[in-house]
């Protein structure tokens, strides 16, 4: 049991502690190199949701953009997206997260529609999806049109993935999952917040309940709930210490069943025999 605990905390490459600060210039300068060794990136794009981690993300997006342009006397931007379905239920929240990240451009695109006319084309094909499969349409639908947007304004996707939601794989194949670079990539939820908070963001968004918010039949359903685990048990995990017994098979079964979302799609080359 140990023995896979240290193999996880390797592929996710998270720390025991970090130093904040530190931790965000080295994701700034990750952002920084990969812009300038790409000449065709004029813009990053990323869906805000009001939760931490987009905001994080969005407000470090902002600081590269803001920073890349003083230092080279370029116009990068960062286009900040706004994906909601229908009237979203904490759309305040997101509202003070754009105000807080102030991006270059703000983009609202209402799913709804979209989604309701995939639905509607996959049921008169026979096809009937369940409520959690239908959250996946909308996660998918958010991503194609993240990547619509980068391709209209010479985009960079950027994708919130981090540790603690890697290791459940509490994200939607292709929908959520899906980006160019993920720049959280080797944190855990609490550094995250952590970072978050030393940029000044607001406390009722570093504090707020994670959710995915996608079934309807169970609306805002947050994130400990649906995993059955809660962050500061991953976390803990995560940084490598000694956790109750039974968070840790939840924990280490989540990771074991989601591993197929972890991995490019084999080949009969790459596939090993």
């Amino acid at each position: 049991m140990r023995d896979l605990q240290s193999i996880i905390i390797k592929e996710m490459n998270v720390k025991p502690t970090i130093d904040p600060e530190q931790e965000f210039i080295e994701i700034k300068n990750f952002l920084k190199s990969y812009i300038k060794a790409h000449s065709f990136i004029k813009s990053l794009v990323l869906g805000i949701s009001g939760g931490q981690d987009s905001t994080l993300l969005g407000k470090i997006a902002q600081i590269t953009v803001d920073e890349l342009n003083e230092e080279e006397g370029a116009e990068y931007e960062f286009i900040a997206v706004r994906l909601p379905y229908g009237e979203q239920f904490d759309e305040q929240d997101t509202q003070d997260a754009l105000d807080f990240i102030n991006p270059t451009k703000r983009v609202t695109v209402n799913i709804k529609p979209a989604v309701t006319a995939s639905i509607k084309s996959l049921n008169e094909a026979g096809v009937e999806l369940t409520d959690f499969q239908k959250g996946n349409e909308k996660a998918r639908e958010r991503m194609k049109v993240q990547y619509s947007i980068a391709s209209a304004n010479s985009g960079l996707v950027l994708g919130t993935d981090h540790g603690a939601e890697n290791i459940t794989g509490f994200f939607t194949k292709f929908g959520d999952g899906a980006c160019d670079v993920a720049p959280l990539f080797g944190l855990n939820k609490r550094q995250g917040k952590a970072i978050l908070k030393y940029l000044g963001g607001p406390d009722h968004l570093i504090n707020k309940i994670p959710t995915a918010d996608l079934e309807e039949d169970k609306p805002a359903l947050p994130d400990e709930v649906a995993l059955g685990v809660t962050y500061d048990a991953i976390d803990d995990f995560l940084e490598g210490k000694k956790i109750d017994e039974k968070d840790q098979e939840i924990i280490q079964n989540h990771y074991v069943r989601n591993a197929h979302k972890r991995e490019m799609p084999y080949t009969r080359y790459t596939w090993p025999k």
